[in-house]
């Protein structure tokens, strides 16, 4: 079984729904999208009103994965820059797969829909994104073709005590 990718979908409450559990499920399940476990929808909520907002001003498209029940499944949002010295290049964020698909490929399939998706807009030459250190996921992200550009020492808090890394990697699309 493979998902189907969609750029841009309808936002309708399903599919805000369904982002928002798989944003909970995640985070809940250990996942570096920006909480640290526990978490319940009315945490997360904000956060995905923000991106919401983004898209709405054009700021920010999503990439929504569906799985062969039509469930959301993987989200990735892929925010432009306004800068204009830095149009060339987007941000990755909130790259997410469910936990229930772990270990199925779908994590690859996600980052490639997502450098596609990126290919289809005039301009852009290279995906960045950031991930937190210490879970192995620069390692992921560079078996997907991404390099690891940049690193700030302990510039992530998971908690008193538990200081990451934050990874910066690039993706060149050309």
């Amino acid at each position: 079984m493979s998902l189907t990718f969609t750029l841009d979908p309808a936002v309708t409450p399903a599919l805000r729904d369904g982002v928002l559990g798989l944003w909970t499920d995640v985070s809940n399940a250990g996942g570096s999208v920006g909480f640290v476990p526990p978490v319940t929808p009315d945490v997360v909520r904000p956060e995905l009103v923000k991106h919401l907002v983004a898209m709405a001003e054009g700021r920010t498209r999503l990439l929504v994965g569906h799985d062969e029940d039509g469930r959301v499944a993987a989200t990735a949002f892929l925010a432009l820059n306004t800068h204009r010295l830095m149009t060339h290049w987007l941000w990755l964020y909130t790259v997410m797969v469910h936990p229930r698909h772990q270990g199925k490929g779908y994590g690859r399939d996600l980052l490639a829909a997502a450098a596609d998706a990126a290919r289809g807009i005039e301009g852009i030459e290279a995906i960045r994104l950031t991930c937190r250190g210490g879970l192995g996921l620069e390692r992921f992200y560079g078996s997907c073709g991404y390099k690891e550009v940049g690193r700030v020492p302990d510039a992530i808090r998971v908690a008193p005590g538990d200081d990451r890394d934050d990874v910066i990697m690039l993706l060149p699309l050309r």
